[in-house]
């Protein structure tokens, strides 16, 4: 059974999980590792969600404010044994239902472009393509996208 609960980055579910993220983005990002490391800070995070599954905690996800009315989603990361069960689509709707409920009306977000299945996500939940943004503007590697709630 799925529970869903909504905390802040200093749960230690969320910090565990987001060590294997890390780790993962390492190997993935390779040289360009430091650079996408240096926005992914979690210090401070108000709005945290961690799903379990029977009792284990096996994704998570962020959103921090970025402007007036544009929450972005930062930290999404699912278990590898846990992918492909929709675990993580509950995650990214139950991160914009918070968003919605603190009066944002849109998500961004930035992927590196070799994260094939984060991109799948993304669109499957009517996540577009928009320009980088922020320090992501000229960056080859990024992908940058856009959900209006």
């Amino acid at each position: 059974m799925l529970n869903i609960v909504r905390t802040n980055s200093d749960n230690t579910d969320f910090l565990n999980l987001i060590t294997h993220l890390d780790q993962y983005l390492r190997v993935l990002d390779g040289e360009d590792h430091s650079f996408f490391a240096q926005f992914n800070k979690v210090d401070h995070i108000n709005h945290v969600i961690v799903i379990y599954l029977d009792n284990v905690a096996v994704a998570c996800g962020a959103i921090k404010e970025y402007e007036v009315g544009t929450m972005e989603v930062k930290r999404m990361f699912t278990s590898p044994a846990t992918r492909g069960k929709g675990i993580a689509s509950t995650v990214l709707r139950e991160l914009e239902q918070w968003s919605l409920e603190l009066g944002y009306t849109r998500c961004i977000l930035e992927m590196g472009k070799l994260q094939t299945q984060a991109e799948i996500l993304y669109r499957k939940n009517n996540y577009t393509v928009i320009p980088n943004y922020g320090q992501y503007e000229g960056v080859e590697s990024s992908l940058c996208f856009e959900k209006l709630l």
